[in-house]
């Protein structure tokens, strides 16, 4: 499987989850993780905490809606591997964001912004498992 090479998309990306994790730090003093605003999200403190929250989500999940409107098409989406598998890595990734207590944009944004010892291990924790688990997946599965 040949796996496409972005680097002004992925720039793009990269800039729009670094800024809109510093506005959220300097305007409301908060982290940046997705599964702890979503975490909030679905049991909110109150109602300006499920505000903030519900805005942040809606403009994660609106991108491709973005994308519609500047480009004229939907973004392709391919995913190259099994519902099974999925569903596996889905369950692996909560796993490890439940033991790790946090997840790559908590820990890998904010917390190795803030030279946090504990995200940077998790980071690297992070890391090494993806690559393990890539390389597993592609030349020992064939998948």
């Amino acid at each position: 499987m040949e796996t496409a090479f972005t680097p002004l998309q992925s720039l793009a990306g990269g800039v729009l989850i670094g800024l809109s994790a510093v506005l959220l730090m300097g305007l409301m003093g908060r982290i940046m993780g997705a599964t702890g605003v979503l975490a909030g999200f679905i049991a909110p403190a109150g109602l300006s905490d499920w505000t903030w929250r519900a805005v942040l989500l809606a403009g994660m999940v609106s991108g491709p809606a973005v994308v519609l409107l500047v480009t004229g098409q939907w973004p392709e989406v391919q995913v190259p591997m099994p519902r099974t598998m999925l569903i596996i890595g889905g369950f692996i990734v909560g796993l490890g964001v439940t033991f790790g207590g946090g997840c790559t944009s908590g820990h890998g944004v904010c917390g190795m912004a803030r030279l946090s010892p504990r995200s940077i291990v998790a980071t690297l924790t992070f890391m090494a498992t993806t690559g393990i688990t890539v390389f597993v997946v592609r030349h020992m599965l064939g998948l």
